[in-house]
């Protein structure tokens, strides 16, 4: 059984390098997706069958003979450096994505002038800045 985990563990390394490699030449999110399913399949897969063996074999660690562990512990290594390497590529892409999308809405509401004027109980003029739908590709 540990032997299907170091297999899994090591798949998934393997698709976060790739789309680590992939996001760092700039490829197109949507040429991605096939990765990002692939990687949810893969970890999807290695939480059921590490709590299949929790409930199966509670002591299926300390069962392990000496080289399944070694290739536990070098492929368990592996997943954890190649998981870091793209969790902080993929936060810096969301980053990026969601000040383009600020900078697209300050744009559109600059230009379509989408602002309202509300006197105040003091006789102040205060501006309120409405939100400016923003389409991409048909889609809002």
């Amino acid at each position: 059984m540990a032997s299907e985990v170091i297999a899994i563990m090591t798949s998934l390394s393997a698709v976060m390098r790739e789309e680590t490699g992939r996001l760092q030449s700039n490829e197109r999110a949507l040429d991605l997706a096939e990765l990002a399913a692939a990687k949810a399949r893969l970890v999807g897969s290695l939480e059921e069958r590490l709590a299949r063996l929790g409930r199966q074999e509670s002591e299926w660690a300390a069962q392990m003979d000496e080289p399944t562990r070694e290739a536990f512990a070098e492929a368990l290594g592996e997943l954890r450096a190649a998981s870091m390497v793209n969790a902080a590529l993929l936060e810096r892409q969301i980053e990026l994505s969601a000040d383009l999308m600020s900078a697209i809405s300050a744009e559109a509401k600059r230009l379509t002038g989408n602002r309202a004027y509300a006197y105040g109980a003091s006789g102040a003029l205060a501006r309120t800045d409405l939100t400016t739908p923003i389409s991409l590709n048909g889609e809002f």
